[in-house]
């Protein structure tokens, strides 16, 4: 049974979807797209309000932490926790372990969105499932590693079933909106979640990777109906030291994914970032509208709910930039 969700706090709940032809135990044999891994990328901050003119359904969302003049932005601190599953992982006790993982957001404070899935292609790191989440700031995501019932999910619902997880923090900014904070309305129903893990060489940080990343986004700035928003930011989980940066990208479908894995970015990255980048692990999975191929009738994440709900859950002192 597939696994894919995405979804702001108090808004939806857990959901299964269909049965995809992928499994733990098949990665690899697996059919899905190989390319990604051969050429990961990186995204640097970009300009919100270059995309101005874009159509409303074709319009990304972005960070823009490095423009003085764009909008005003909030802090975000994002977590990413890649799983590496056993092999022989059956289909009840995946679908446990991440049930439970996802009820996690609902018994603190501070997480403001979610998206969790099966992996949709192998990876040289055999990372199975990902589990990303937005936190409102630091303090947050400190009591979320200390929470008891976080604790005894790890314990009794995850390391059971897995042989080793790749947890990455990073800080970023967006834009200062409601849809864009809590991902949601109907540009973040569904899509494809791209996760990177990138470490440069040591003497590559300033120029030589800010031109890298630079190149890179020059390439994006041409196609922003591919991808819905996208963070990025400085690595500093402790445990994951072998990388330095992490992206996390929301593309509109799969087949915006394909093109832009297609594209000329794969130029960029042999000539700018393969020379100075030491390691780098790049993983996606497909996100879909809550309620859409359910098995059981769930809440659905079709209609966005008021901003003046959203501004509630919002802690009072999230900065704004």
């Amino acid at each position: 049974m597939g696994f894919a969700m995405q979804c702001p706090i108090s808004i939806c709940v857990p959901h299964r979807f269909p049965q995809s032809s992928f499994h733990p135990s098949t990665l690899n044999s697996s059919k899905s797209i190989h390319i990604q891994h051969q050429f990961p990328i990186s995204f640097p901050p970009y300009h919100s309000n270059r995309f101005k003119s874009a159509p409303k359904n074709h319009r990304m969302i972005v960070l823009s932490s490095s423009n003085p003049h764009s909008q005003r932005k909030r802090k975000v601190v994002e977590h990413v926790c890649l799983l590496k599953a056993k092999q022989d992982l059956s289909e009840d006790e995946e679908n446990d372990m991440l049930d439970h993982l996802y009820t996690t957001q609902y018994q603190m404070g501070g997480v403001v969105a979610i998206s969790i899935g099966r992996v949709s292609a192998p990876n040289p790191d055999h990372c199975t499932h990902a589990l990303f989440m937005r936190f409102q700031k630091k303090q947050n995501l400190e009591m979320f590693y200390q929470n008891p019932f976080y604790l005894k999910v790890l314990k009794d619902h995850v390391i059971t079933y897995c042989h080793g997880l790749i947890n990455v923090d990073y800080e970023s900014e967006v834009e200062d909106e409601m849809l864009s904070i809590f991902r949601k309305g109907e540009e973040f129903n569904h899509g494809v979640e791209f996760v990177l893990l990138i470490s440069f060489n040591e003497d590559a940080f300033g120029n030589q990777s800010e031109h890298a990343l630079a190149s890179l986004s020059e390439m994006l700035l041409e196609s922003p109906s591919l991808i819905v928003q996208f963070t990025q930011g400085l690595n500093f989980n402790p445990s994951s030291e072998e990388y330095t940066h992490a992206v996390v990208i929301r593309f509109r479908s799969v087949e915006a994914f394909e093109i832009f894995i297609n594209s000329k970015y794969k130029d960029i990255w042999l000539s700018k970032f393969q020379p100075i980048v030491h390691k780098s692990l790049s993983v996606h999975f497909s996100v879909d509208p809550v309620g859409i191929g359910s098995t059981t009738t769930r809440a659905s994440n079709d209609e966005p709910p008021c901003v003046g709900d959203l501004v509630g859950q919002v802690d009072r002192e999230f900065t704004v930039y």
